[in-house]
């Protein structure tokens, strides 16, 4: 009985006529027709395929070009370019173009008219991906598993959430300088006022302007250098900046720091979230493993468990995904929690399409970089995707990475906006230890010495900033990165 019920009202929605309004479309197009100014007011935002009626949708692109060819759209020039013996409505097309021009009611908003013909095809588009998604649900190919099906829907579906409303056209000057003021002020206003968001290193964001909407920033290192902990150590920065304002129509305006979203492909939740507790509490990850932790390294951890609770930090622990599945989720949670920062730890551990996959692995890591600067600027947020480094590192003597040990660098080297390499002498220098007693030896001491605790970020590739090295502190027991003292800060020493 029920599900007879649900098979009647399932009929009674297809059988329902699609969402539309007719006399709006036609008393917009008499209203453009009468004077050709009405449409300026909708030209910005209002297309062909946003009229229902298909005679009105193509009355409206001849008009369009004709208006903006700089001729005059009126119903004795726009009848030339439709043949002699068109008809609409059981009329010829001169007398329909007349009937609508006569017709028209005096519109003093046009604006109001094209955004409810705009609102009433997004609600038909939405009834068409409904409709879809039932359909192919009905009807899916065996090779189709339903997650492809749900990762199809929400790309549909945020597409038509960004897509439309009034953008573009030319603005006054006073409209650019009012923005351009809004800008400055949001950068006074956040961390080391800066044009990104700030990774919570005073020396990096200097270098780097902090990290750029829509960036796709590669961080690459060696295994052991430290690229997960310098990762997490900006995640964590970012989010518990985070602070936001509600918006006049209720959305939520980031304005310091910001939510972050951490694809962690190697790692568990709760083996990253022991990383950023070790870090922020300076307690060893080791140590709290163990359980060996005293009584004031157990109030750090409770007291920096409690600040997370609170922090936008969102993981996502899932190995093996495809970078449609990282896309569709990455989606979700912009449209869900909000989005200002996303990071894959890390790039070689996310699989392509299955055609690209079978071209080879350089392929479909082509497609997974092209996919993520796609996403990084469909989503208006910077991406930091992890990487490897080929061997051939350490072959050199000088060990510093370069853009050609990226592995298959060729695509990953060209999509990416910004390029940064993680170098610690310091590890290489351990495994160098000559006989002690020596003079090597003491050689060897003076130049750990030197190195001990220091880190290098190489920025190795910027698109609209310079290149070069920023010094960092790396503290190994807490994997954890921060701002090097400066020689002329550090106090004088008394004996």
């Amino acid at each position: 009985m029920e599900t007879a019920a649900k098979l009647e009202k399932a009929d009674d929605i297809t059988s329902r006529q699609a969402p539309h309004n007719l006399e709006a479309e036609q008393q917009l197009l008499g209203a453009i027709l009468v004077n050709n100014q009405t449409y300026d007011r909708v030209e910005a935002f209002l297309k062909p395929h946003h009229f229902f009626d298909p005679n009105l949708q193509d009355i409206f692109e001849k008009m369009s070009k004709l208006i903006r060819s700089g001729k005059i759209a009126s119903p004795v020039t726009l009848k030339t370019f439709f043949p002699a013996d068109y008809v609409i409505a059981d009329m010829p097309i001169d007398v329909y173009l007349l009937r609508l021009a006569s017709q028209a009611t005096s519109i003093i908003n046009a604006e109001d008219y094209g955004l409810l013909i705009m609102d009433l095809a997004t609600r038909r588009n939405l009834i068409e991906i409904g409709t879809d998604v039932v359909n192919v649900a009905y009807d899916a190919p065996i090779d189709t598993p339903p997650r492809i099906q749900i990762e199809d829907a929400e790309k549909r579906l945020f597409e038509l959430a960004e897509t439309g409303g009034e953008k573009g056209g030319f603005q006054s000057f006073a409209t650019a300088a009012t923005e351009a003021i809004e800008m400055a002020e949001a950068a006074y206003k956040r961390d080391g006022q800066l044009s990104g968001i700030s990774t919570g290193l005073t020396d990096l964001d200097q270098k780097m302007g902090g990290l750029q909407h829509s960036d796709l920033i590669i961080l690459a290192a060696r295994p052991a250098m430290g690229k997960t902990s310098l990762v997490t150590n900006i995640a964590y920065n970012i989010a518990s900046a985070y602070r936001s304002e509600e918006q006049p129509d209720g959305s939520l305006k980031t304005i310091n720091g910001g939510v972050v979203g951490f694809f962690s492909l190697e790692m568990s939740a709760e083996q990253l979230a022991t990383r950023v507790i070790a870090e922020q509490a300076m307690v060893s990850s080791e140590k709290i493993r163990r359980g060996k932790v005293d009584q004031d390294e157990f109030a750090r951890i409770a007291q920096k468990a409690q600040e997370m609770q609170i922090t936008p930090l969102h993981i996502d622990p899932t190995g093996g995904i495809s970078i449609a599945q990282l896309a569709a989720r990455a989606r979700r949670l912009k449209r869900q929690k909000g989005l200002d920062l996303l990071i894959v730890d890390y790039l070689q551990l996310l699989s392509g399409s299955a055609s690209k996959a079978s071209q080879g692995r350089v392929q479909e890591i082509t497609e997974i970089t092209t996919n993520l600067k796609a996403l990084a600027k469909e989503l208006s947020v910077p991406v930091i995707a992890l990487s490897q480094l080929s061997r051939q590192v350490e072959a050199r003597d000088d060990k510093r990475p370069q853009l050609a040990d990226l592995r298959e660098s060729g695509s990953i080297e060209q999509d990416a906006d910004v390029v940064l390499f993680i170098y610690r002498e310091e590890y290489y220098k351990m495994r160098e230890e000559p006989k002690p007693g020596t003079e090597e030896h003491f050689t060897w001491q003076s130049e750990m010495e030197r190195c001990m605790g220091k880190a290098e970020v190489i920025i190795a590739k910027q698109r609209h900033g310079p290149t070069g090295i920023v010094p960092l502190a790396f503290q190994g027991e807490f994997t954890r990165f921060s701002d090097l003292a400066r020689d002329e800060y550090i106090p004088e020493a008394y004996e």
